[in-house]
């Protein structure tokens, strides 16, 4: 039987074909490799090149803070710190523990939210977690997703000695757009 349609010599490749065909492939990537475009010279407006790129929020530091702790005649530390972003203005806020640097004893911890000063740049204390005046040590202490969470060991009657708190409580604090909220993360006992 035969094809309507008669065979035609370019139908079968042949080696050559092959050679005219890489041949004609290697002269395009050449010519193109020579014939580049020119760099590019679109003008910025004026105001858009003196427009510097906001510095990365950073965590207030705790150098020089005055912490509302009353330490007498030594000096209050920072035990702990811990940054993220409390309140979601994606600006981070530290979170210090601090007690006063006692020669002898447990001396009990604050934990303080810092946040930086919009005015002055400054860190200051802008909420009290724990109170010293509370008689609590701060253990496991964390800022994760928005919380600070931490374990506080106290003490179930006043006739318990300082070095040996018996009571252990698990605690979150949580800002809800006026105050941080202060609970009892989920399966937390007390001891």
């Amino acid at each position: 039987m035969q094809s309507a349609v008669p065979e035609l010599a370019h139908t079968h490749t042949r080696p050559i074909h092959w050679v005219a065909t890489a041949t004609a492939v290697a002269g395009v990537v050449a010519l193109s490799s020579m014939l580049q475009p020119g760099s590019a010279k679109a003008a910025q407006p004026a105001a858009d090149r003196e427009t510097k790129p906001a510095p990365a929020a950073t965590a207030p530091g705790t150098t020089g803070v005055a912490f509302p702790v009353d330490c007498g005649s030594v000096r209050a530390v920072v035990k702990q710190k811990a940054t993220g972003d409390l309140d979601g203005d994606d600006r981070p806020e530290s979170v210090a523990v601090v007690h006063c640097d006692a020669p002898m004893g447990t001396p009990p911890d604050g934990v303080y939210v810092l946040t930086r000063d919009t005015r002055t740049g400054q860190a200051r204390v802008v909420a009290t977690l724990v109170d010293p005046k509370d008689r609590l040590t701060v253990t496991d202490f964390a800022v994760r997703s928005g919380a600070v969470t931490a374990t506080l060991l106290g003490y179930s009657t006043a006739d318990v000695p300082s070095c040996c708190p018996d009571v252990k409580t698990p605690a979150k604090w949580q800002w809800n757009g006026r105050a941080f909220i202060r609970s009892t993360p989920a399966a937390a006992h007390s001891v």
